[in-house]
């Protein structure tokens, strides 16, 4: 008997009668040597539901302790991901002015929590992340969004810069955070159609993404302290959008 501990569902025909039912699955660790018919469903079935599937060595699975797993194991999330562009089109036809944030190599699960939380009381519609690099949306990232993770669209996507152009060609402006910007958030229009692009603390948005953003703009702060936390900026970032707005 296979068990399934929270939010782990281990063994090939489990994961397979998941796949077929409404369970939401944020992704799927497969033994990168498996091989079958069940696997192959698995593949098949996590491709028609636009669900990662991240190939590991089998003491990866192993170390998940206790769970029997036949090469496969899926992680269970109360969130469900969304099409970017439907999301958009929703948003324009409800006669929203878009407001989103994107987040670039944000891995902690808390911070996106708390992310969530600002842009859902600060009128954010979206949050694009992407299918690979980003901590699974589980149990404590939903406590930590105080539920806002359930209520704001989350728009998995397999690549940031074809998102980042999806915006753009949509009639959204994307600003890209940067430290050494000389504009500053302030000074940005945004009350029009508006992406952030955030990244984290260490290395900040990449750089063929700030280069495919509109602009790039920076949080003025007093002082040489020119550190904030990834989920502190945004905040603040929605806070001004929020601001204009008003």
């Amino acid at each position: 008997m296979f068990q399934q501990k929270k939010n782990i569902i281990s063994g090939r025909n489990p994961v397979i009668e998941a796949l077929k039912g409404t369970t939401n699955i944020d992704k799927i660790l497969l033994f990168k040597n498996a091989s079958g018919e069940a696997v192959h469903e698995i593949r098949t079935l996590a491709q028609q539901r636009n669900i990662p599937i991240q190939y590991v060595p089998n003491e990866k699975l192993n170390a998940l302790s206790g769970v029997q797993h036949q090469g496969v194991v899926a992680f269970k999330t109360t969130v469900v991901y969304q099409n970017l562009e439907e999301v958009i089109e929703q948003v324009l036809q409800a006669g929203q002015v878009p407001l989103f944030l994107m987040l670039d190599g944000v891995t902690d699960v808390r911070n996106i929590g708390a992310i969530a939380r600002s842009a859902l009381c600060c009128g954010a519609q979206a949050i694009i992340i992407p299918d690979k690099g980003v901590g699974a949306l589980q149990e404590d990232a939903v406590k930590s969004s105080a539920g806002a993770l359930e209520q704001i669209h989350i728009c998995r996507v397999p690549s940031l810069l074809v998102a980042l152009e999806t915006c753009r060609t949509s009639g959204i402006m994307v600003y890209a955070s940067e430290m050494k910007a000389t504009t500053l958030l302030h000074q940005l229009p945004l009350a029009e159609p508006t992406c952030f692009v955030l990244g984290n603390e260490e290395k900040g948005v990449a750089n063929y993404m700030s280069k495919a953003a509109n602009q790039k703009f920076a949080i003025p702060m007093a002082g040489n302290f020119d550190s904030l936390n990834v989920s502190v900026a945004a905040g603040i970032m929605l806070y001004e959008a929020l601001k204009q707005r008003l």
